[in-house]
This record gives structure tokens, sequence and C-alpha cells, in this order.
């Protein structure tokens, strides 16, 4: 299935169908007999949190958002890995054009007008019910829009059956209203309980509906109706747990702040969508549906971490940022932890799949997936460049600075067509060639905008990241030199060999040589005190 890497907002780029917007649930201190507007009407203005119980909240959060994702992906990947064996490069790439439709019609979906609701200070049930009426407006308007222009995206890219498709997934932003407001609503409270149950549901019922669909014949099918299935599970679970209903209210006199926060959102996932979306855009019209699918789902690989477990992190940096900001402490120590601990996790992941993609695809895929060996390990590179982008927005969101991300947004809604355009002409790999140019460039963009505007200083960020660095250049020079000796091995097991190698050495190079990255790091999951926060961060 199409993978999306999240946007650096609680939005999903190039993400399934099934995800395009983000669950969160559980109404806390309100009992089954309570009304559900009176949850939400006594809410008061944040005040300073005591920091021992924030840390623990934001941990509490991490741990099941996180832990939540991680199980729900060992299901959705034991499906996966059976369904990418049944079907075709060509299916896949059917699927990727009607992703790049959906994400082109998905930034009016109003969830940016939902997300105000997180950083607002004070809600009330009139806001609420005004953000539903923008949510079922803007959902059905879309829904309606996609259903018509269905035969004129399948015109472009000379796929009839891409009409069908598009408009029985025109379905899936019927539930969106239904998932978006819940979502913000106990994002804002930093609560994420109960939204790992409805993902771990949701994950369960994706997988068995595409794994049943595809072993019956249903080709392309099989990835359509999976996130369809998906979305209504999650709609009905969230409105089910969170025992919240709403009216809609659609007179929107004195809505102009959410407009406002929500219109640069808005405009930022535009921007956004173009720039994810142009690789399918030109490829679609140049590439075979065969060669479009062996380069989507390389991406969909190489974007397996930033698409699913770093979306957690922004859910939860974003109020966590928005809260620390109204109580007057500083962002930049959380913000230099948080980027350290994506580089953490991010890069010693694609590097070692960047040096054992042969072995890994043969194995995932079998040799009618060989060709996608040197694109995913080409764009394996540049991911955690890539990785560290999506986390720098929730902090300059969050202290009501939306024209930073409008701003980098716009870099890379430039950067990145055009460099598609330019490297399309080379194949697949043209296009893997463009990231290499257009990811780092972005990166550098962004932090030039971001670390002034919540005082990091660079030389701190660098000194922070620079132990995983080496750490991944220990791991990498010991997994390529065992690499060539078993050569001659069968694919499976040498990823049996060179797995475990590289976790070896990548821990231990950073047990040994910098331990107080492991000790802080643990520290700041595991202790019920705040985190003692590292002497570059303290010194900012």
């Amino acid at each position: 299935m199409r993978e999306v890497p999240p946007a650096p907002t609680p939005h999903i780029w190039r993400e399934s169908s099934a995800d395009l917007t983000i669950l969160n649930h559980f109404l806390r201190d309100s009992s089954p007999f309570e009304s559900k507007n009176q949850a939400v009407t006594q809410e008061v203005p944040i005040s300073a949190p005591d920091d021992s119980g924030f840390a623990a909240r934001v941990r509490s959060a991490l741990a099941w958002r996180w832990g939540s994702q991680v199980l729900a992906q060992l299901i959705t990947w034991t499906s996966t890995i059976a369904v990418f064996r049944i079907l075709d490069p060509s299916d896949y790439g059917l699927f990727a054009m009607t992703q790049a439709v959906l994400a082109a019609l998905n930034f009016l979906n109003g969830y940016s007008f939902a997300t105000s609701l997180i950083q607002a200070d004070h809600i009330d049930d009139r806001r609420v019910g005004q953000v539903f009426g923008m949510l079922i407006l803007s959902n059905a308007g879309i829904a309606l829009a996609q259903f018509i222009l269905a035969p004129t995206a399948a015109a472009y890219y000379g796929q009839p059956e891409v009409a069908d498709m598009l408009r029985v997934q025109a379905l899936i932003f019927l539930a969106t209203p239904f998932i978006a407001l819940p979502s913000a609503l106990l994002a804002r409270r930093i609560e994420f309980k109960n939204q790992g149950l409805v993902n771990l549901l949701c994950a369960f019922v994706g997988a068995s509906v595409a794994l049943g669909l595809a072993w019956y014949g249903f080709g392309v099918w099989a990835l359509v109706y999976a996130p369809i299935a998906m979305a209504a599970v999650r709609a009905v679970g969230l409105t089910i747990a969170a025992r919240l209903l709403v009216k809609p209210i659609f007179n929107f006199r004195g809505a102009g702040d959410i407009l406002s926060f929500g219109g640069a959102l808005t405009l930022c996932q535009l921007l956004w969508i173009v720039q994810s979306q142009s690789d399918i855009f030109v490829a679609g019209r140049s590439f075979s549906t065969h060669d479009l699918g062996i380069y989507a789902e390389a991406l969909f690989l190489a974007l397996v971490v930033t698409g699913r477990f770093l979306p957690p992190i922004n859910e939860v940096a974003f109020p966590a940022y928005a809260e620390l900001h109204k109580a007057g402490q500083p962002l930049a120590p959380f913000f230099i932890r948080t980027l350290r601990t994506v580089m953490l996790v991010t890069a010693p992941l694609y590097i070692g799949l960047a040096i054992t993609a042969d072995a890994a695809i043969l194995t995932i895929g079998g040799e009618k997936w060989a060709e996608m060996i040197p694109i995913i390990a080409g764009l394996a590179l540049v991911m955690p460049l890539f990785a560290l982008q999506i986390v720098c927005s929730p902090a300059t969101n969050a202290i009501g600075k939306p024209r930073i991300y409008v701003t980098s947004s716009a870099v890379g809604a430039i950067l990145f067509p055009v460099a598609f355009i330019y490297g399309v002409s080379g194949g697949p790999m043209g296009l893997v060639h463009a990231w290499w140019i257009a990811a780092p460039t972005l990166l550098i963009c962004t932090l030039i905008l971001t670390l002034p505007a919540i005082n990091v200083r660079v030389l701190d960020l660098i000194k922070d990241i620079s132990p995983v660095v080496c750490a991944c250049a220990i791991m990498a020079f010991g997994v390529a030199g065992l690499k060539t000796q078993l050569s001659e091995v069968a694919a499976p097991l040498q990823l049996l060999a060179l797995v475990p190698l590289g976790a070896a050495l990548y821990c231990g190079a950073l047990w040994l040589l910098w331990p107080h990255i492991v000790r802080e790091t643990w520290a700041m999951l595991r202790q019920k005190k705040p985190p003692v926060v590292p002497e570059s961060a303290s010194s900012i």
C-alpha cells in the first residue's frame, strides 16, 4: 500500500487513505453519566503545570501512542508482507495514482480547524460546534468533488480503472469529521490511552480486509477497501469511546481565530501536498504502472518509520510544546531532546536498510521486486534528514508562529516538484537523485527558520546529534564488512546475521563511548521526576 510520510503537523503526508486523519480519544475526569458538552465547557485555561506531572503525562502519552503504534504495525506488517507477495507492482502503481488525487483534495478536509482547538487558550460548546460544522461541510464537499472529478483523473493517467477506485474512496472523507474532532479535543489534554486501543482494532480490521481480498483475487481493490474499512472503524470507535456527541453549528460568526490559525495550516497542507505528491503526478504519465509501482512501494518501505512512528511524536509534541509555551517555559531543551531521540531511532534503521536492501527485499517480496533494491537503498540514505525536518514544525506552531511552517512548506512545494521534473527523465533512480538534493536543502531551510524562533543554537543541536552519527558510522562499517563475506549466503540468512550485528555495534558504541546519551534517553522515558536537561540544552 502506498505510504505517506507525515506532515510536520498532526497530519500524515502520503499516508494511506485510512490514516488521512489522526485518532485520539478518551475524555478525562468524566463519568458515563456526565454531559459530554459539560466535559468541554468545564475546561479552563491552562495554568503553569507542575513539571513532574507534565513530564509524566508526556511520557504516558508517548508510551501509549508510540507503543500502540508499534503493536499495530506488527499486525499491519504481517498482512502487508503477505499482500506484497500476492499482488503485482502494477496494482501498487494504480493505487499510488489514486492516492495522489486523494492527497490533492485532502488539504481541504478541515483538520487544521480542529487542530486550532489544541492551541487555543479557551474552548466552549459553540467553538467546538463551529469546528464540527466546518468539518462536515468541507468533507462533504471533498467527497462530492472527488466523485465528479474521478473520470478526469483517470483520463490524465490513461487508466480507466482509476475512476471507479476514486469514486469508492470518496467514502473516506465522510468519516473524517467523526475522527478529527475527538482527535483534536483529546490531543489538547495530552491523553492518548484509548487511541492506542482504537488503533489496534483498526490495524486488525485493515490487515484482515487487505489480506482476505488479496487472497481471493481482488487485486488492487484489496488496497482500496482496506483503508475504507479502517476509516469506518476509527470513526465509530472514537465516537463510542470518547462519548462525545456535539451538535454542528454552521453559523461561523466569532470564529475568526479558528479560520486564521486553521487557514494557515490548511495553506501549509496544500503546499505540503504539492511537495509530496509531485513525484507521482510527474511520473504517472511517464512511467508504466509497473515502474510506478516499483518506485511507489520503494518509497513506502523507505517511509515506514517517518510515516508510522514519527506522527505519534508530533501528535504528543504539539500539545506539549503548547502547554510549555502557555506556562512561560522554554521549549529549547525539549526540542533538542526530541530531535536527538528521533535521530537515535531513525538513523540506524535507515542506514541499516540502505546496506541490507538487497537481502531485505528478496526476503520480503521475492525476485519479482528485485528492481526495487537500488531505489530503496538510495532513498534510505536521505531519510534521516527528512525525519528531522518533519518534527520541527510543532514547536513553532505551538508558540503561535505558523508563518514559519508556511514558509518552509512553500520552500518544499517549490523545491521538490522542480527536482522531480528534472529527475523523472532518469526513471525511478532519477527520482531518488532528486530526493538526495531536495531533502537536505529543505532541512537546512527549515532549521534556519525554526531554531532562532525557539532560541536553539546550531552548535548545541550538532553537539547532541553527533554521537548518533558516529555510532551509525561504526555500525555501517561493521555490517558492510560482514556483508562482503556473506555474498553467497541466502538472503534470509544474511539478514539473520547482519541485523543482530548492526544492533549490537550501534548500541554498544553508544553505551561505551557516549553512555550519557543512553542514560538521559532512558531517564526521559522512565523517571518520574523531570529529566535532567543536558548541558548543551541548558546553556541556550
